[in-house]
């Protein structure tokens, strides 16, 4: 296969896992990182514990802005893997020409990144992706493998099929859609499951799964999420070892009495003991949450669509009251009544 150029904007977990993956697979990749980031990382490595075994790349190509990632030459595509909350300040950032910039694979979470990103640099510029593998990161440029399951791309770019090729030699079990909204929203509704909830009251998924009340919560988030998604004539589709279609059949459709096991038992299996990203947000100190760009989302295209989603605003506003110090941060910790008291309405 063609060896590609390819530009990694950041080395996060995903950054690392797939850059690291592509390097690994003979691929040319330069990471761009913050000074004091690309600094380590020149020094130390990357070191990816894949399914075959632990990686050491000794000289990783870092850089510290795009502006001299570009002077090293053309590159085929761009890994952009960052939190939403991240994309306006690097749209407002740039100071490249729009037009020197290769595609962008847009991996970030939520439904609102590409076309943010189609906006400032053009359609042609961005193909919708997703990852749903679990990568677990345990410093930087240090990410472990916990569970393959692989990588979404949307076909709709002319670049898509050749990129998917090149990520499935890789080893990243990629896969194309035909329709871009259908695999982010589809996303969008695993990263809901025993994430707001779990960060607002301080509670593991598994807590969160264990109290009623609680899961006809998550269960009423799913559907506001659903019901909008039908509205938008966005279908549910299965995601590379993510059986989607399952998850909201059982809230749609499922008794609770039967439904609270198996999903308790699929978001038990799916994250480990591990907290979920909302809480780990909250909790670094950093006045930031991607709650916006997931439950914010859906109350935003439920009100364009006349569609009431009070569960999901209740969630979006309590965990960016908490985020942004509006709220004390123990207001709700481990006070569910409290948290479901707020409802207006039954659910």
């Amino acid at each position: 296969m063609t060896k590609l150029r390819v530009l990694t904007l950041g080395a996060g977990a995903i950054g690392t896992y797939i850059g690291g993956s592509l390097t690994l697979a003979g691929h040319e990749v330069v990471f761009v990182e913050r000074p004091q980031v690309a600094a380590a990382l020149k020094s130390q490595g990357l070191r990816l514990a894949l399914q075959d075994g632990e990686h050491h790349i000794p000289d990783p190509v870092v850089v510290d802005s795009i502006d001299e990632a570009l002077a090293l030459g053309d590159f085929d595509s761009a890994l952009f893997a960052l939190k939403s909350y991240h994309t306006p300040t690097f749209i407002k950032s740039l100071t490249v020409p729009r037009s020197s910039l290769p595609v962008l694979l847009c991996l970030s979470n939520g439904v609102d990144n590409e076309s943010a990103l189609a906006d400032a640099l053009g359609a042609d510029k961005v193909i919708a992706g997703t990852v749903t593998s679990a990568i677990g990161r345990r410093a930087a440029g240090d990410i472990a493998l916990e569970r393959l399951r692989g990588v979404g791309v949307s076909r709709e770019h002319p670049f898509s099929k050749k990129l998917v090729a090149t990520l499935d030699e890789a080893g990243l079990n990629a896969r194309l859609y035909p329709h871009a909204a259908d695999m982010k929203w589809s996303k969008m509704l695993t990263n809901l499951v025993a994430n707001a909830s779990a960060a607002i009251l301080d509670m593991a998924p598994a807590e969160v799964f264990a109290h009623p009340g609680l899961f006809r919560l998550e269960i009423g988030q799913l559907r506001e999420a659903l019901q909008v998604m039908k509205a938008q004539g966005i279908g549910v589709v299965d995601l590379p070892g993510t059986p989607v279609r399952a998850l909201a059949l059982a809230a749609r459709y499922l008794p609770l009495s039967i439904s609270r096991p198996l999903l308790g038992k699929a978001v038990g299996g799916g994250r480990g003991g591990k907290m979920p990203s909302f809480h780990i947000d909250l909790h670094s100190g950093g006045g930031k949450s991607e709650v916006d760009y997931l439950n914010g989302a859906i109350v935003r295209a439920g009100e364009a669509a006349g569609i009431p989603t009070p569960v999901n605003r209740l969630l979006n506003e309590t965990l960016l009251g908490l985020t942004q110090g509006d709220i004390p941060i123990d207001t709700f910790r481990y006070q569910p009544e409290k948290l479901l008291a707020n409802l207006s309405t039954t659910f």
